[in-house]
């Protein structure tokens, strides 16, 4: 049994040092691939863009695209956070490749909201890319470009952010508004347009805009209709009878272009609701197709004509009236012929009469002035993020805007933040720097605990072996010895023992030596009864020294376990007390500041929490080892309490047998 737990407990020490192993080689191989950019931020937090199944679930192409981050105080402290955010940097997945972004709102005082869009050079479809957000350099400088953010090939980008109501084009073709609306803080993406119906918002001629004959092009925005908005004009771009519009006709968004005076429209769709949010997006190139919030509402087979001109945001620009030819005049009638009236009778060489008058020739009427063209009327609700490119943007790009900037957005998922320390970065060097000093000082007391538990268990483990191998030794040399008693007829022979040899560890061998000098001493005493045998008061006094070796070599076995009881009863408490304070002290300066910040309490938290687990670190190994050293110890003293019974015996027979053989000699 003894060989079956020794190979036992042999596999169980080999499994566990390859559990080690395996261990550390997980974390060095974690701690290389997510190494720290750059150690002078001292913060940083992994973001996630999941376009999988159980996140945005986008399948169409993405490719190049930007995210708006959204930050506040339910999932961010910006007090770590530089008032002008100037410290904020974005890194790739890799932790080297920065990625590039601006600011579109940032309030770290008031409101605690940052708004922030990130340029994702190739974000893939059904599945997610990771990146790194850094911050807290006290001495770091903007990193935001605006203008970088976007590829060359997207014109126009309105966020609405402007403090003046005039919108601004953060890219690089500066096509900013030439009349100014009034900014709303109700946007879906931050701020947004408020437009009344009456004044639509000018864009200025430019050449970046100038639409080239069959260009590809994307138009996007966030709308709003008022709720007795239905039809209206959301954009206009237009030379001479060349023209592109966009807008809502009875709630159904359309796409319609004007060809040297020839309109087409797109096919109508599904009509949007009044007083809700949605995305409309307009793509040209072989055909013009209409996106409601991501979905196909309608398409016409055109391509765009060549159109350089001024455009209008929240309205539509009249087709130029075309003057009709000036009339043709009707001829003038032809004059009646003159005939002579016969002279009277009777009269000779009388006068011809005077031919009468021709007719006057009747004026033509002028022509009516034309009448107009119809146009739609102008927009009233809000407008964000108004997008103008050059290129036809992917399916997938159009749907990610929405999982991103939507109400609905479900793209991004933030992970608690990291923080680098004496002890590097990650959950443990946030939660240490928010120990307090009572927390501090049961950590203390629970450190020593558990740093004395573990001296009694090594030493015990130790100790029970070295006693465990010279108990084995000494039996093998008992039974040796009992053959020669046997021979020799002795009751018990010396056994000669060095003080380095494995016997002399043995608590069996020091109860024989006990029992031996006892019984020499009464041998040589004669204290024995006419028979040559033992007198029963002697042999109660050798078993009685024998009983005393015994209590006394048990004492040692279970000597400093106490230390082990005590770990394994007081540390859970002591460790629950070291919370209870930390949780009164966090709540207590809730009170006191008498805001409730999920990012401020939490760290406080974790850390009073962490004086449980030191706690339960001091209880839990202790506990293992309290209960294997206790199984070890019963099985020495169950064998030196068998092996007493079996001394005592031999005592007692072998000192029968030696007075028998002296008798018959």
């Amino acid at each position: 049994m003894n060989g079956v737990l020794a190979a036992l407990m042999r596999r169980a020490r080999g499994a566990l040092v390859l559990v080690a192993v395996l261990a550390l080689v997980q974390i060095l191989a974690a701690g290389a691939a997510h190494a720290w950019w750059n150690g002078d931020f001292p913060y940083r937090m992994k973001i996630d863009a999941d376009a999988s199944p159980k996140g945005a679930a986008i399948t169409e192409p993405i490719g190049r695209t930007q995210i708006l981050l959204r930050l506040h105080s339910g999932n961010f402290n910006f007090q770590t956070l530089k008032e002008d955010g100037s410290d904020i940097r974005f890194i790739s997945a890799d932790d080297k490749t920065p990625l590039k972004f601006h600011i579109a709102r940032l309030d770290t005082l008031v409101d605690q909201v940052a708004l922030i869009w990130i340029d994702v050079p190739d974000l893939a479809p059904g599945t997610a890319t990771s990146f790194y957000m850094y911050w807290g350099n006290a001495n770091a400088t903007a990193g935001g470009d605006p203008r970088a953010t976007y590829d060359p090939d997207q014109l126009l980008v309105y966020h609405f952010g402007d403090q003046n109501g005039l919108p601004k084009d953060i890219t690089g073709f500066a096509n900013n508004a030439l009349t100014a609306g009034k900014r709303d803080e109700a946007g879906i993406t931050g701020f947004a347009l408020r437009l009344d119906g009456q004044s639509p918002i000018r864009i200025p001629q430019s050449a970046s805009l100038a639409i080239a004959a069959g260009q590809s092009a994307t138009w996007s925005m966030w709308i709003r209709p008022d709720d007795a908005v239905n039809t209206a004009a959301l954009y206009s771009i237009r030379e001479g009878q060349n023209a592109l519009t966009i807008g809502i006709d009875k709630g159904v968004a359309y796409a319609e272009v004007s060809n040297q005076g020839i309109v087409q429209r797109t096919a109508p769709g599904a009509a949007i609701s009044s007083g809700t949010w949605h995305l409309l997006t307009v793509t040209a190139g072989d055909k013009f197709t209409v996106y409601v919030d991501g979905e196909n509402r309608g398409e016409l087979a055109a391509q765009l004509p060549a159109i350089n001109g001024a455009s209008l945001l929240g309205g539509a620009i009249p087709a130029p009236v075309v003057a009709a030819p000036d009339p043709v005049p009707a001829p003038a009638p032809a004059p009646a012929p003159v005939v002579a009236a016969p002279p009277a009778k009777g009269a000779k060489g009388a006068a011809a009469p005077a031919p009468a008058p021709a007719p006057a020739p009747v004026a033509a009427a002028p022509p009516p002035p034309p009448a107009p063209v119809p146009t739609a009327p102008n927009f009233a609700g809000l407008i964000d993020e108004f997008q103008v490119s050059k290129v036809m943007r992917p399916l997938g790009a159009i749907q990610l805007a929405i999982k991103s900037q939507g109400p609905q957005a479900n793209l991004l998922t933030l992970e608690t933040p990291e923080e680098t320390s004496a002890l590097g970065s990650g959950f443990l060097a946030i939660i240490l720097k928010s120990v307090t000093i009572d927390a501090w000082v049961v950590i203390g007391i629970l450190g020593f605990m558990f740093g004395l538990s573990w001296i009694v268990m090594v030493g015990k483990f130790i100790f029970l072996g070295r006693q465990r191998r010279g108990n084995r030794a000494f039996m093998k040399a008992f039974h040796d010895m009992s053959k020669r008693a046997a021979e020799t007829h002795s009751p018990l022979a010396h056994i000669e023992v060095s003080k380095k040899s494995v016997i002399a560890a043995s608590p069996l061998y020091r109860i024989y030596q006990t029992a031996h000098e006892e019984l020499e001493g009464r041998l040589h005493g004669g204290r024995l009864d006419a028979d040559g045998a033992l007198l029963p008061q002697s042999l109660a006094a050798i078993r009685s020294a024998v009983d005393g070796v015994l209590v006394m070599e048990n004492q040692r076995l279970n000597k400093a376990m106490v230390v082990l009881t005590i770990c394994i009863a007081g540390g859970p408490f002591i460790g629950l007390l070291g919370t209870v304070i930390g949780v009164m002290i966090t709540f207590a300066a809730i009170a006191a500041a008498g805001d409730v910040n999920v990012n401020a309490i939490a760290p406080g938290i974790s850390a009073s929490l962490l004086a449980t687990v030191a706690g339960l670190t001091v209880a839990i190994p202790a506990l293992f080892g309290y209960n294997y050293f206790t199984i070890r110890i019963r099985d020495i003293s169950a064998e030196m309490a068998i092996f007493l019974d079996e001394l005592v015996t031999r005592i007692a027979e072998g000192v029968r047998v030696r007075s028998i053989a002296r008798a018959a000699e």
